[in-house]
């Protein structure tokens, strides 16, 4: 009689007979790639994008499905482990100062010796390639929290951690070497702009700003928005340039309203409060915006306004051919003037209730008696006004007001001038 081997001795001979095959040297299928390599590729993959936990499989069966034999657990590293968790870190490569400026040189060179007037391609192009350079600050790693900027300054103190070759004075040094780096890209930007035969266009601008916005440097931009305004046209006339002056107040000056929102988040995003408010002065403030404005804006409301009474005495004439009770013109104009002031009366009030609402301020509002037209032109300013105060002061609606720096100071001030006013009394909760 046949007698049946145990269990767990099956188990120990498929264990010992696994570890044998897997010690002995054999040939990789074609189609199947070893598992370092596939550890690689998934590591350069990234992490997978299902949180489930794969299964853990004996050993017995790793063993017979790799080229490997499996290592012990504690042998792997994070990076290389295949149910491992852990995020990379991003470390940006280092840039030398000296060797992005000598790119950037060679950019505005290329930009100026490839015609008299550079294409908008060409300008475009140009900004891109400074672009490119990566200047993001190394991300923190995982479980590390906030660094506290001012640890380093106090234990410099007593030089102990700002000393030559400690971790904190190359932290200080990778910092500073960065912000040059970006003080050299923002210049190079500025420097390809306000050359005197580049053509600011919209897309040039919005490049523009972009660019100074990735850079954290906004203090130009004010600059530049008034460039893309005044800024001389060129023009090839017999082989020299010649410039045409420009009116700044056209509303084909104006900029995009998107544009100037992005200018405006750049300087809010850079704790610039006087930036932002001369990107308002250069944009929103404008004549060339409120002349915009009326064209994009008030074209279609004039038009309906206008062709209302033609359209009421058209509807009064049709409307007096069935009835028999007046002369056809008395009721002709019985019906077109009660038409008229209905309509007239209606569309007041609703103009008036439109254009007095405040719901939508926070802090920003205007003052009483200024005019209804006033209002609707520079309703664009007013807006952006109250974004700045909201983004600079208090998160809290119960401590509007209590802001006493020298910037909030001027803001009131440049709002009463412009016939607005600044966390208004009679507006605030439980005031009204």
């Amino acid at each position: 009689m046949m007698r049946l081997p145990h269990p767990a001795a099956a188990g120990l001979r498929l264990g010992h007979a696994c570890q044998l095959a897997a010690r002995a040297p054999r040939a990789l299928p074609a189609n199947r790639p070893p598992l370092t390599l596939t550890l690689v590729a998934l590591h350069h993959q990234g992490p997978r994008p299902s949180p489930r936990a794969a299964p853990l499989w004996p050993a017995a069966a790793r063993s017979l499905t790799t080229s490997q034999p499996c290592p012990k657990r504690a042998q792997e590293s994070p990076a290389q482990s295949r149910f491992s968790r852990a995020s990379p870190t991003y470390h940006p490569p280092r840039l030398d100062p000296d060797a992005v400026s000598d790119a950037v040189n060679r950019i505005i060179s290329t930009l100026n010796a490839t015609s008299p007037i550079p294409s908008e391609e060409a300008t475009l192009t140009a900004l891109r390639a400074v672009a490119q350079f990566d200047v993001r600050r190394p991300s923190p790693p995982r479980g590390a929290g906030r660094p506290r900027p001012d640890a380093d300054q106090l234990l410099g103190l007593d030089g102990a951690a700002a000393s030559p070759g400690s971790p904190a004075h190359a932290q200080h040094s990778a910092a500073a070497q960065l912000d040059d780096v970006i003080d050299i890209l923002s210049d190079a930007a500025y420097t390809i702009v306000t050359e005197p035969a580049v053509v600011i266009t919209r897309d040039v601008l919005g490049e523009y700003i972009t660019l100074q916005a990735r850079l954290g440097r906004p203090e130009s931009l004010p600059q530049i928005l008034d460039l893309y305004k005044v800024k001389p046209k060129p023009k090839l006339v017999s082989g020299a340039v010649v410039y045409a002056e420009r009116n700044p107040d056209k509303a084909d000056s104006a900029v995009d309203p998107t544009l100037a929102a992005a200018a405006l988040d750049a300087a809010i995003e850079a704790k610039d409060m006087e930036a932002a408010l001369s990107v308002v002065e250069h944009t929103y403030a404008t004549t060339a915006h409120v002349r915009s404005k009326l064209l994009k804006t008030a074209f279609l409301p004039a038009t309906v306004l206008v062709a209302t009474p033609p359209a009421i005495y058209y509807g009064a004439a049709e409307l007096a051919r069935y009835q028999n009770a007046l002369d056809p013109k008395l009721a002709t104009a019985v019906a077109f003037v009660g038409t008229l002031c209905y309509v007239g009366f209606t569309a007041t009030i609703g103009l008036v209730a439109h254009l007095t609402a405040n719901d939508h301020m926070k802090r920003i509002t205007w003052a009483e008696g200024t005019p209804l037209r006033h209002r609707w032109l520079y309703e664009d300013e007013r807006a952006a006004l109250d974004k700045i105060a909201c983004s600079f002061g208090f998160a809290e609606a119960g401590q509007y007001g209590e802001e006493d720096s020298s910037d909030f100071k001027w803001l009131r001030e440049y709002a009463l001038i412009r016939s607005m006013i600044l966390d208004s009394v009679a507006l605030m909760p439980g005031m009204n």
